[in-house]
């Protein structure tokens, strides 16, 4: 049997009705991911500073972060939810060992030609840092110092490619840089 159109408006319909079932486009993704994969690093302080403060209890993230990585823990999660969605564009990697330690999460291209992502927590600590900058900062220097773009270099993906993100967190304020 064969099946045919008759005319062009029950082609567009049939088109519209197969897009709507098939079409992922990346309107679907959340605020965070749409502002990660455009490297808008203001939008996506936004977006986790709105939805942390709507949703998230003071006894969630901990009262006493310095003491354990419990609330890491529970940072890391939430984030691992945000970009769950993307796992049929990337490898998304998280506590796995690259360089000389153990990154926090990693997004892999499928497509090696696409941007890559190394992100890295930290809770802000008092007794180590003044300010969520220097949190901020810390995370970053650790990406580099570990070298965690060894795993992302050693399959393909090309150094320029890259971009490293350090999340610090603070009860319910978060600053990414």
């Amino acid at each position: 049997y064969y099946l045919s159109i008759t005319n062009l408006e029950t082609a567009s319909m049939f088109s519209s009705m197969f897009k709507s079932w098939f079409g992922i486009t990346q309107s679907s993704y959340n605020g965070f991911m749409k502002a990660l994969l455009s490297d808008d690093i203001e939008a996506m302080n936004h977006y986790l500073n709105e939805v942390i403060m709507a949703t998230f209890s003071f006894f969630d993230t901990g009262s006493d972060c310095s003491e354990t990585d419990e609330p890491e823990r529970f940072y890391h999660g939430f984030i691992l939810g945000l970009i769950v969605e993307q796992w049929e564009n990337y490898r998304i990697r998280s506590n796995r060992e690259s360089g000389f330690g153990r990154y926090d999460v990693m997004l892999e291209p499928l497509e090696k030609t696409k941007d890559a992502f190394v992100l890295e927590f930290k809770v802000f600590n008092p007794r180590k840092e003044k300010t969520l900058e220097d949190t901020v900062a810390n995370a970053l220097q650790q990406i580099n110092e570990k070298d965690y773009d060894c795993e992302l270099l050693s399959r393909g993906v090309q150094k320029e490619n890259i971009f490293h993100y350090g999340l610090a967190f603070e009860g319910k304020k978060v600053l990414i840089g």
